[in-house]
């Protein structure tokens, strides 16, 4: 029934997607209709240019199931991932790519090992692969540096196809190209995570959207996570390592000028003149950047402390959005609605 709370929620994150959303989204819902739980399918329009939005409302309306979102401009996949989490009802949230390739039937495979009580995310695994050789060895590459720096071991990163447990993604706070990490953030709140083994279609309609440009992007984005998941509370730390080793080196420096003062002593030379050579010069540029790392890290902790305290997380704008409240089920208000909903209330009070 459209109004009744949704096993699993399917979230469909898609961009400049009309050549495939009129055969895809309808066999997604076939599919998903044929499975024992009930869905609700959560499609995220991120800030199309083309025919998508018009084409994903006309599906919208024979469908009650069907819910859409429409950003307001073009945002990225992790932004429309976020909304489409935080918009889903079910306690089960499953990504899928909107080109095809993941395919919808492994979905029942995934959630029934999640509901063992065992994990807390089940990874798809894209074993036999069906993109270009060159694609699929950068990304072994790329999944294995992953595993090796953050130590979440896993075989495919990159696909989408992930069940989760809606309690350690609904809240999560994710920003740029961060969704090839949503792992490894679910593991720094202790999430239980195993791999399943997908199958993987090649894409059919439309063209792909990732170039190997994004390669640097991953290799920027890993440094990022690192330092999240090591020093995401204290960040004075991690600054406070490098002021220790500057004044180390300042301290060294100086030892330096001083040895070189006294060799130029005992030589007959004057061990003035010697002591005022580069060696204290590098020393002051040493102590110099232990000062400004230690002033980085206050601003850093005082960063944090506010982000803590005050940060509802969303940074997207939503255009409209389809099937969503009476007309489509119960709705549920998230943390970024919530001072909305409380400033609502506060001026329907009688003055």
């Amino acid at each position: 029934m459209p109004g009744s709370r949704p096993e699993v929620s399917v979230v469909v994150p898609v961009f400049q997607e009309e050549a495939s959303i009129p055969k895809v989204i309808p066999h997604f819902v076939r599919v998903l209709s044929g499975q024992r739980r009930r869905f609700e399918l959560i499609v995220v329009n991120d800030g199309s240019r083309d025919r998508s939005g018009e084409l994903l409302d006309q599906l919208a309306a024979d469908e009650p199931r069907l819910r859409v979102i429409h950003l307001a401009r073009n945002y990225g996949q992790t932004a429309a991932m976020m909304a489409g989490f935080w918009a889903a009802r079910a306690p089960i949230i499953v990504p899928l790519d909107g080109d095809g390739q993941n395919p919808p039937e492994e979905i029942e495979r995934l959630c029934d090992v999640l509901e063992e009580g065992h994990y807390d995310v089940v990874s798809g695994w894209r074993r036999d692969r069906k993109d270009s050789w060159l694609r699929t060895r950068i990304s072994r590459a790329a999944n294995w540096l992953i595993g090796r720096i953050t130590g979440v071991r896993l075989h495919d990163y990159g696909c989408t196809l992930k069940a989760y447990r809606a309690k350690v993604i609904r809240d999560s706070r994710l920003y740029g190209e961060m969704h090839r990490f949503i792992p490894v953030y679910t593991s720094m709140h202790g999430a239980r995570i195993c791999e399943v083994v997908v199958r993987h279609n090649p894409r059919t309609e439309g063209t792909s959207k990732y170039g190997y440009g994004r390669i640097f992007k991953v290799l920027f984005d890993l440094i990022l996570v690192r330092m999240l998941q090591k020093y995401r509370t204290k960040p004075m730390h991690f600054f406070g390592k490098i002021a220790q080793w500057s004044w180390l080196a300042t301290l060294l420096s100086l030892g330096f000028a001083v040895a070189q003062a006294v060799l130029a002593e005992t030589s007959g030379q004057s061990g003035w003149q010697a002591f005022w050579g580069k060696a204290p010069l590098v020393a002051l540029m040493f102590f110099l950047l232990g000062c400004f790392s230690i002033l980085l890290g206050l601003v850093a902790e005082l960063a944090m402390r506010a982000s803590y305290e005050h940060n509802a997380g969303r940074y997207w704008e939503e255009g409209r959005r389809v099937n969503f409240g009476p007309a489509g089920g119960e709705w549920e208000p998230r943390s970024a609605d919530v001072g909305a909903l409380r400033s609502t209330f506060e001026e329907s009070l009688p003055r």
